[in-house]
């Protein structure tokens, strides 16, 4: 088993240090000193930086203006942006447009992928649902405005009539300044599709929501929102696979932050003295730090494992949402304790607003909130061992 990254991938992870690498922590708008949204819009200089990059084309075809690399790739991008807080649409763009090259009708690739690659169309998804607990899918529903090219009994059709959806989802990230938003939806036969938006449309109101980082997030109401045939993808795993893509960038996301949090804590902790004696010399600080870097390395080891499994498809003793489950439990919990720690260690410096630490403590509250409760995905990789039996 070789788990060295490939050139390409290297390369990539050059590239991306390259572009966040500069972005100072300080920089970045704190939910602390700023009173509702933090911004109205993300970072569109770091966007063109990324764009330029080539980073948002990474997983795309060449045909499409893209590397043709995989999940793994991406993750290790994303792991970068983290560590400097990168206010861009980087994972929903990214996932939302390989959702369209896999499984997108030829038309609406030629819409979007070309000026998605270059970054002159913005993409994001929605997949919290209505609650942010219940199926993405089942808080938006989508049936067809004909019922005249549709069989009844499979649900499918030929593809040459229009689409109506009703719903709503909340939390969609960077919905206000999205181009398209992909929506998954269920169908009257129980299917589910995913509905590419164009922003705005008719019907399709957004009402304003702050995340724990200051972030606007979209609360998305859908009413009698008519769509053509080709603007909605009906491939049975598409969502499945869009939604493993989000859900292991997120993952990706919260190992680069707790990676930079726990160098934050050991610079701090090497500098700062009691008694003659750095404290990172006492024995109870050494031991909080070092178990927070076997928090990391689990969280890396569970992540790889999750990306290559959606990368690859392989088969394996679990399907895919196995490996997920186990990255979900690792980085939810795992991004808690390090942030956690990190406080702790810093003392009453690290909830000093003139300090980043406090930034990083928030961004890691809204990652661990959407990954959601550790022992919900227990519950899930259990369901999936009794289904699957090991051995």
């Amino acid at each position: 088993m070789d788990f060295t990254f490939t050139e390409e991938q290297q390369a990539a992870v050059e590239a991306a240090k390259a572009v966040f690498g500069p972005v100072a922590p300080d920089s970045v708008p704190s939910p602390a000193l700023t009173p509702g949204a933090v911004a109205d819009d993300f970072d569109r200089a770091l966007w063109s930086k990324v764009a330029d990059a080539d980073l948002l084309s990474l997983l795309l075809a060449p045909e499409h203006g893209g590397a043709g690399l995989d999940a793994i790739t991406l993750c290790l991008v994303l792991r970068e942006s983290a560590k400097a807080l990168a206010r861009v649409p980087l994972l929903e763009h990214t996932a939302t447009a390989v959702a369209v090259q896999t499984y997108g009708s030829d038309e609406l690739k030629e819409q979007i992928l070309p000026r998605a690659a270059r970054g002159e169309l913005v993409l994001t998804a929605a997949s919290a649902g209505r609650t942010g607990h219940d199926p993405a899918q089942l808080a938006v529903s989508a049936r067809r405005d004909t019922d005249t090219d549709t069989d009844t009994d499979t649900g499918t059709g030929t593809g040459t009539g229009s689409w109506i959806l009703d719903g709503t989802q909340t939390g969609v990230p960077w919905a206000h300044n999205a181009d398209h938003i992909a929506v998954p939806a269920h169908t009257p036969q129980g299917r589910t599709v995913i509905a590419v938006l164009p922003h705005p449309h008719e019907g399709l109101s957004l009402a304003e929501q702050i995340s724990t980082t200051g972030e606007r997030l979209g609360e998305l109401h859908l009413d009698s929102v008519h769509l053509a045939a080709h603007q909605i993808i009906e491939t049975d795993e598409a969502w499945d696979r869009l939604h493993q893509l989000l859900t292991t960038g997120t993952c990706a996301l919260a190992l680069g932050l707790g990676e930079r949090v726990l160098r934050m804590t050991g610079d701090y902790t090497s500098k700062r003295e009691q008694f003659g004696y750095p404290v990172a010399t006492f024995q109870a600080v050494a031991v909080q730090s070092a178990d927070r870097y076997i928090d990391l390395r689990a969280m890396e080891a569970t992540l790889w494992q999750a990306a290559w499994h959606i990368s690859t498809q392989a088969g394996g003793a679990l399907p895919a949402a196995g490996d997920i489950a186990v990255a979900k439990i690792w980085a939810s919990e795992g991004v808690r304790r390090v942030v956690q720690t990190a406080q702790h260690l810093h003392g009453g410096f690290g909830a000093d607003t003139d300090y980043p630490l406090h930034r990083y403590h928030a961004w890691a509250k809204q990652l661990e909130l959407s990954l959601g409760p550790a022992a919900a995905h227990e519950e899930t990789l259990g369901d999936l061992l009794a289904a699957h039996p090991l051995g």
